[in-house]
């Protein structure tokens, strides 16, 4: 008997010319070009790919990577108390968040001795992976933290603890310089130089592209950022005598895990290739570096935050496939305040659900051959060595960060980012589309975010600021709460549907959708028998917008009229759903807006809230 079972043995073999043939006319003759998508970079991406020939794995992890926990409690007690719980539930490592650091997010442990020792009491520093995320004043953390391994009588190279020292992303974060970083990267190296004299064998310096990222970046913006700043760390501390193949095993890479998945799957493969490059100028043999991801800050909500469920599990998916070594998942909440208990095991078991039933950690580089993810792999490595390549050429990663190159290149992303967002072509589910205005309140823990005293500030240059996208619907959403607690009611506006139900049913979803993002409720209705019905609707409905919703067909027939009886009635600003011919008359009968798809919904709504309360302007 055979193992051999060809399924398709009676059916041809199909091509891809016999693909395009079908595309073509599915098409109906429209360029076909329409189907190839564009990263924010500009790369594009192609609809089929056949399978890429001659590759080789990219990523290096074998096995499980680390599980990260949050450890970023204000009150170290309760820090430590939220770390013993993860370690005793799976998580595999912990990620001690110092306030003021990159991934604080408004809050972080205080990074003084007492505080240090008590948030890891009765943690097994030997047992565990740690890594640091510290900030410029809570940089003696990692010192505090060698002391206390020290104490405990262990063998500094038997612990994985990686210090997380990066004293670029520190001051980037803030925008602000104590002495020149000409004068600040010996003082870096020396200090990245006496952890490695006390014996520690982990990474001690790290590269943290999420500060990019967060500040609406690409992935090119990214990569090439973390390259040039990894490489400024290697020149400080053979400035000070390390050996080149000493200092680039001191330093690990950290990257931001996004919802899109085939990018950030590329992105992390991108990465290792774009090191060993830089081994390979460096005259040393390549060898796989640490990187760690945490999934995106820019993609969470607070509205409707159970779907940021879905955007991290997917993001810690990518990565994992990606290659990433340690991973630490944003619990759900994390934009409403500081996760409990709950939030926090959903972080956590999405990771592990992914390592032990998905099975996903199993294989090393599974994408590899893969045509799509092979091309876009090598097209993020081109497009970031050429930006890594100008950064250099002004300077290297400090030079370039001062004249602020780096800066203006990411302002244009994230502008390109906030547009696609507030038309909507980026949608965030749950805020910019399929708004639920009747969503319960999650819970989160009682603690105030940390203030940090304003850093010493002798040289300023542009800060590289966290955003989050979905923070200027999210004002509008609160704006409605706030109308909703002064008055019992939400800001309004009436569907005024015409026709049939099959005639209205599309534009009037699509106009209920778009003025609940904003938190204006839509009243709608199934039809009406005559005008007049309508406009008592209208009357008794105590809207001052209104909407009308139809076909394009209807329109013509009825909108016009339906417009000025809208009017006559009292209401304030007419609204249509859609782009009909003729809009002239449309205006002219009182028609102030048309909404439709790639519309900027946002101005809009905003424009929408300012007629019904125009203190609110801004």
């Amino acid at each position: 008997m055979t193992d051999d079972l060809s399924l398709a043995a009676e059916f041809p073999p199909a091509s891809r010319e016999d693909w395009l043939k079908l595309v073509r006319s599915a098409l109906k003759d429209r360029p076909f070009e329409r189907l190839t998508a564009k990263t924010y970079d500009g790369i594009p991406i192609e609809p089929l790919y056949g399978r890429a020939s001659g590759t080789h794995p990219v990523a290096a992890r074998r096995g499980a990577w680390a599980v990260q926990a949050r450890v970023d409690h204000p009150d170290p007690a309760v820090a430590n108390a939220e770390a013993l719980h993860e370690l005793a539930n799976g998580a595999t490592g912990l990620t001690l968040v110092f306030a003021g650091s990159i991934g604080a997010y408004g809050y972080g442990l205080p990074g003084d001795a007492k505080s240090v020792a008590r948030a890891l009491e009765g943690v097994h520093l030997d047992a565990i992976a740690i890594e640091l995320q510290t900030a410029e004043p809570t940089r003696d953390a990692a010192d505090h933290v060698a002391a206390l391994v020290k104490s405990r009588g262990l063998a500094p190279g038997a612990v994985n603890i990686r210090f997380g020292h990066d004293a670029i992303g520190a001051h980037s974060l803030t925008g602000t310089l104590p002495i020149p970083y000409r004068d600040l990267m010996p003082r870096f190296a020396e200090h990245v130089g006496s952890l490695a004299k006390l014996g520690f064998k982990s990474p001690l310096a790290t590269a943290d592209g999420r500060i990019v990222h967060n500040a609406g970046g690409s992935e090119v913006q990214e990569l090439a950022y973390t390259l040039a700043i990894a490489v400024a760390y290697l020149r400080a501390l053979e400035g000070t005598g390390v050996a080149l193949g000493d200092a680039r095993g001191m330093i690990e890479f950290r990257l931001s895990a996004d919802a899109d998945q085939f990018l950030t799957v590329a992105k992390f493969r991108a990465l290792r290739a774009l090191w060993a490059r830089v081994e390979q100028a460096c005259g040393i043999t390549p060898r796989p570096a640490l990187v760690s991801a945490e999934t995106a800050w820019r993609i969470m909500t607070k509205r409707d935050p159970w779907v940021n469920m879905l955007r991290t599990t997917i993001a810690a998916f990518s990565a994992g496939i990606g290659g990433a070594d340690a991973m630490t998942v944003l619990p759900f909440t994390s934009a409403i305040g500081l996760p409990d208990r709950f939030a926090r095991r959903v972080a956590r078991n999405a990771q592990i659900l992914l390592l032990e039933e998905s099975n996903v950690a199993r294989v090393a580089d599974p994408t590899a051959g893969s045509g799509g993810i092979e091309d876009l792999t090598e097209k993020l490595c081109r497009a970031a060595w050429t930006l890594f390549q100008e950064i250099e050429a002004a300077g290297g990663a400090p030079a370039a960060l001062e004249q602020g190159l780096i800066q203006d290149k990411i302002a244009k992303v994230r502008a390109e980012h906030e547009a696609a967002v507030a038309r909507r072509r980026d949608i965030l589910t749950g805020t910019s589309e399929f708004a639920n205005l009747a969503e319960t309140a999650v819970q989160v823990l009682d603690a105030r975010p940390v203030q940090i005293g304003p850093p010493v500030a002798n040289i300023k240059y542009p800060a590289l600021t966290p955003i989050r996208l979905a923070e200027p619907f999210e004002r509008l959403r609160d704006a409605s709460d706030r109308m909703l607690a002064a008055t019992g009611a939400r800001p309004k506006v009436f569907l005024a549907n015409l026709g049939t139900v099959s005639e209205f049913t599309a534009r009037s979803s699509f106009a209920r959708n778009f003025f609940e993002a904003g938190g204006i409720e839509a009243l709608t209705n199934d039809c009406f028998k005559s005008r007049d019905e309508m406009i008592a609707a209208y009357k008794a409905s105590d809207a001052r917008l209104a909407c009308l919703c139809s076909s394009d067909e209807v329109y013509t027939r009825e909108a016009a009229d339906a417009a000025k009886a809208l009017a006559a009635a009292g209401a304030t600003h007419i609204y249509l759903a859609g782009r009909p011919k003729k809009q002239d008359a449309l205006k002219a009968a009182g028609v102030g807006t048309f909404i439709f798809a790639g519309g900027n919904a946002l101005e809009t709504l905003q424009a929408s809230h300012d007629i019904l309360n125009p203190e609110s302007k801004r």
